[in-house]
């Protein structure tokens, strides 16, 4: 049990090569006595754990479904949650995430800080709200981590998992909008986790205030974190490319996401979170076809999980497409199925970015009432969030940065890639005229070519 747990401690913390060297040892100490027991059962959990660090999530659910029923058969409860906390994840991994939430809960309802030891339920905790935040389960996330806060409180030894904890709390504050706290339990978490040693979680503390930092609009500082956090081994993306496109480095941002979804293969996950940042930079970079399929997989993603938030998303990345498509009454389906979703996880900046999407979509079926009315609930909110980047060219959306009514129909059409002449055709005006609009809208835009025009109006939400 000493090798095991010396393994468990360097296998967490990366030390892959150490780790492994302990789970062999212990592996020849069991073949020495040759005893059933159930320390045999935690060996085959750790050589497990080992694939899961070493990228086959796939091959190691077999040992955790063995490590699980070990721990059935000896009747030791904190070995068949972790093993099933394990398995379930594996299941997550590999795009089982009914069957690998079912197995996260059934470990869970059968363990309680009395019979599993402190170690052991400070990694259950995390694991399961990691998992979660994979499947995109904000309401269980939302559960587990008031739970491991409750239990962090009894526990004012184990920095780690406190750390870990603040780190959890931050995400959930992120999501529902309270900043100024999220910063402050980051900074907390960052805190923790530098002392004595510096942990590699801290990468996901970094990411956390880089994104913190880039919806309130503080570049520098969020372009800071994100280094920090690709230092301690956490990939920056898709965040680094949302801030890319805020600053108008929109080809950046496109490759970055392109390599990022190359890299990411057929894994489910990792596809499902960097798809609807995706969709946005292909509209902006107007690749309406490559938005198109990004959406398309993001839907089908979506249909397979029980998952209301990836729901949203996809509805919201369908919405998108669809007005890009000029088919603003499909669009505007999607777009309030997606509102409604966020409203009910109350997460008020999504919440209120979709009512952008919504007035805009309202406004091309000449519903300026409308359209109005929905743009300035989503000022007034993104205001209340300190989202101030989001919140000012909503107010520009409104006064349509100068450009005329006929201006802003000519902006659209040349979003969408079409020629002077296929533009005239669709307006019913003169090849000459339009050429007029184009030039006028340039010099107002302050943009030299048609494709800057485009980024700017999709950023300053004209379109």
């Amino acid at each position: 049990m000493c090798a095991f747990w010396l393994a468990f401690v360097l296998l967490n913390h990366g030390d892959l090569a150490r780790g492994g060297g302990w789970i062999h040892r212990a592996e020849r100490l069991l073949d020495s006595v040759g005893i059933d027991c159930v320390e045999e059962g935690y060996v085959v959990y750790a050589a497990a754990l080992r694939r899961v660090f070493q990228g086959d999530p796939a091959g190691a659910e077999a040992g955790f479904s063995n490590a699980a029923s070990f721990g059935d058969r000896f009747g030791n409860r904190e070995l068949a949650a972790l093993a099933r906390v394990g398995h379930g994840r594996c299941l997550i991994h590999t795009g089982d995430i009914p069957g690998g939430m079912t197995l996260l809960d059934e470990a869970m309802a059968t363990v309680s800080p009395a019979v599993v030891s402190p170690g052991a339920m400070g990694d259950l905790y995390c694991t399961v709200i990691d998992g979660c935040q994979e499947a995109f389960d904000v309401r269980r996330a939302q559960e587990w981590t008031e739970a491991l806060s409750r239990w962090c409180d009894d526990q004012p030894g184990l920095v780690l998992y406190r750390g870990q904890c603040l780190i959890h709390r931050a995400e959930l504050m992120l999501l529902s909008g309270l900043w100024s706290q999220a910063l402050l339990e980051v900074q907390r978490a960052c805190d923790r986790l530098s002392r004595p040693r510096s942990e590699p979680v801290l990468g996901a503390a970094y990411y956390v205030r880089a994104e913190l930092h880039r919806l309130r609009g503080e570049e520098p500082e969020a372009e800071a974190a994100y280094r920090q956090a690709r230092i301690w081994g956490r990939e920056p993306q898709p965040g680094l490319a949302e801030l890319r496109l805020a600053q108008g480095h929109v080809a950046e941002a496109y490759a970055a996401l392109r390599r990022g979804l190359q890299e990411a293969g057929a894994d489910p996950v990792a596809r499902a979170r960097l798809l609807g940042p995706y969709v946005n930079v292909a509209l902006v970079s107007g690749a309406i076809e490559a938005a198109r399929s990004g959406a398309d997989e993001l839907s089908t993603i979506a249909g397979s999980w029980d998952s209301p938030y990836l729901g949203a998303v996809s509805a919201y990345a369908t919405g998108s497409v669809l007005l890009a498509e000029g088919d603003p009454a499909q669009a505007l389906t999607h777009l309030r199925r997606a509102r409604a979703a966020w409203v009910e996880l109350e997460l008020a900046y999504e919440a209120a970015r979709t009512r952008i999407l919504i007035g805009r979509a309202c406004r091309d079926l000449g519903d300026s009432a409308t359209a109005d009315l929905e743009l300035d609930a989503a000022h007034s909110e993104l205001t209340r969030l300190g989202a101030a980047q989001d919140a000012a060219p909503v107010r520009s959306r409104v006064r349509g940065d100068g450009l005329s009514s006929r201006e802003l129909e000519v902006l659209q059409q040349l979003a969408t890639g079409k020629t002077n002449r296929a533009i005239a055709s669709r307006l019913f005006v003169s090849e000459k005229t339009v050429a007029t609009h184009v030039s006028s809208i340039l010099r107002k835009l302050g943009v030299e070519s048609r494709a800057a025009a485009t980024a700017y109006a999709y950023q300053h939400h004209l379109l």
